[in-house]
């Protein structure tokens, strides 16, 4: 990125990610004294729409742990379950995943072992993260001495 500077043609670069600056002006006013910055055009630089099909999916995914958000279960029950539920969402697409992978047969090519031995490297670290993220559940669930009522929702919530 470039940053244009009043006055000489002087160009200075901005390492990525830092704040935009403002060119310093050629002759400064009284002090106490600003004057107003140009007006610029309020026009985006990109649109983006989506399709019916894509309205859907973006409602889904805000709607996804509705049921957790809604019930009566102590928050850092809520933020587990939601953790569960996301872990078990990666595990089925790293594990189509590698199924996928290996259906295709050709095991005799290096790049496919490669990928073959990271999807199951993957999978294993998803099951190890769930598993513990379950130990942790009954914990918080023991410790926070649950009614039958809230154990029952833990357990509805679960299965979905």
């Amino acid at each position: 990125m470039q940053v244009a500077t009043s006055g000489a043609i002087e160009r200075g670069y901005v390492a990525p990610g830092a704040a935009p600056v403002a060119a310093a002006p050629a002759e400064t006013a009284a002090p106490g004294v600003t004057e107003p910055a140009e007006e610029k055009s309020a026009e985006p630089g990109v649109k983006v729409s989506l399709s019916a099909v894509g309205l859907a999916r973006s409602k889904e995914a805000e709607n996804k742990n509705a049921d957790i958000d809604e019930s009566n279960l102590p928050d850092e029950i809520k933020r587990l379950l939601k953790m569960i539920r996301e872990l078990k969402a990666q595990l089925a697409e790293k594990t189509a995943e590698l199924q996928a992978l290996m259906a295709q047969g050709d095991m005799e090519d290096e790049a496919q072992k490669a990928k073959v031995q990271a999807l199951q490297t993957e999978v294993g670290s998803i099951s190890s993260a769930l598993s513990t993220a379950n130990a942790q559940l009954v914990k918080v669930m023991r410790d926070q001495k649950l009614t039958s009522e809230q154990s029952a929702t833990v357990a509805s919530l679960m299965a979905k």
